[in-house]
């Protein structure tokens, strides 16, 4: 997922670079949201296998 949220972020520098203000805008929140998802989801597996061990 990271991997996905990187690939996106490279595609809005890239447009950003080429003047397609619109598509890099969109191709950068959809980084940005997919980066938290990314977050949340590690937190919650953080904080479950952190549970189990005790």
């Amino acid at each position: 997922m990271l991997a996905w949220a990187l690939t996106f972020l490279i595609i809005a520098i890239i447009a950003a670079i080429l003047g397609f203000g619109f598509a890099a805008a969109a191709f950068a929140a959809a980084a940005k949201t997919i980066f938290y998802i990314f977050i949340v989801l590690f937190l919650i597996g953080l904080i479950s296998h952190l549970m189990r061990r005790v």
